[in-house]
């Protein structure tokens, strides 16, 4: 596959953990990788320096998806850095976790606007821009199946969205052979949640594995879906979870 044959493409909130993985697997299997990150430009560099070690093309785009209009530019700016875009990775998220009474307006307003509206925005641009073949994998989470106790009522609602998207983007781009999946990690070992944290035992003990997972094991199953070998796959949901919701 010469570079120019190359899949192009997208993963939001590239720059580490989940995001950073998946743009490296994605890479590592043959695709031509942008990027995305909101702050952390040394770890997009690294990301980038990465990709290209592996003779594939690289781009970091400092983007906010929360921002609406950053959101559209990030997949204008990697059609017009890498030529097109063949996939969608939708990994940029937060999660704000609290009492109920003690969230606030800005609280609301900043999970929905980066986990729901900029995923909504993101894949609209992308898909605008997209072929046939092209492929649609959003990161959800083990909580939108299962919330196991108190202060997650935001997060979850935010990320049970997702599963109302993707059904319907399914249907929707079905017949322009486009797919779109959804991928729900359960505890994974990042910087924002490491597998040594105060809270990893509690996480770890509500799997059916009794332990984290890793950015990678993620990763292999987002590769697989922006892939040629999940053609029929679409309006999927998968669990990474070790079990956390059997």
């Amino acid at each position: 596959m010469s570079t120019h044959d190359a899949v192009v493409a997208l993963v939001t909130g590239g720059s580490r953990g989940i995001g950073a993985a998946t743009a490296l697997r994605l890479a590592q299997d043959g695709a031509d990788v942008a990027l995305t990150y909101a702050s952390g430009e040394r770890d997009a560099a690294e990301v980038v320096g990465a990709i290209e070690a592996l003779g594939r093309r690289a781009l970091a785009v400092r983007a906010d998806v929360g921002d609406p209009a950053q959101a559209v530019a990030a997949v204008e700016e990697t059609v017009r850095g890498l030529g097109r875009i063949d996939a969608l990775v939708n990994n940029a998220g937060i999660g704000v976790l609290g009492p109920l009474e003690a969230l606030t307006l800005a609280d609301v307003d900043r999970v929905l606007a980066v986990n729901v509206r900029g995923v909504f925005l993101t894949t609209q641009a992308a898909a605008a821009r997209m072929g046939s073949g092209g492929r649609i994998v959003t990161i959800g989470s083990c909580m939108a199946a299962r919330v196991p106790g108190p202060g997650g009522t935001l997060y979850a609602m935010s990320k049970a969205a997702l599963t109302g998207l993707n059904k319907a983007l399914a249907r929707e781009l079905g017949e322009r052979g486009i797919t779109a999946n959804l991928v729900h990690p359960g505890p994974v070992d990042t910087d924002m949640n490491p597998a040594d944290g105060p809270y990893a035992a509690a996480q770890s003990a509500l799997t059916a594995l009794g332990r984290f997972g890793t950015t990678r094991e993620v990763a292999g199953l987002v590769s697989f879906l922006a892939g040629p070998d999940a053609t029929y796959v679409t309006g999927a949901e998968f669990a990474v979870d070790g079990g956390h919701a059997a």
